[in-house]
């Protein structure tokens, strides 16, 4: 279903609409931020564990002083 999805065809034309819709100077700003947000979300999923296994073992925890 998303075979060939990103074809350099493809990604020509969403650059080419994203250009019209926020213009030539806001796109490396948009580009800029939505890098950072990408680096930030590697960086915190990597540092902190997923937050089902802490909450699990928080319940544990409670259970256990109990």
């Amino acid at each position: 279903m998303l075979e060939g999805l990103f074809q350099p065809m493809h990604l020509l034309v969403i650059f080419f609409i994203a250009l019209l819709v926020f213009g030539p100077r806001k796109l490396p700003e948009l580009g800029k931020g939505l890098g950072e947000g990408i680096r930030a979300l590697k960086d915190g999923m990597k540092d902190n564990p997923p937050a089902q296994a802490s909450s699990d073992q928080s319940k544990k925890d409670t259970e256990t002083k109990s």
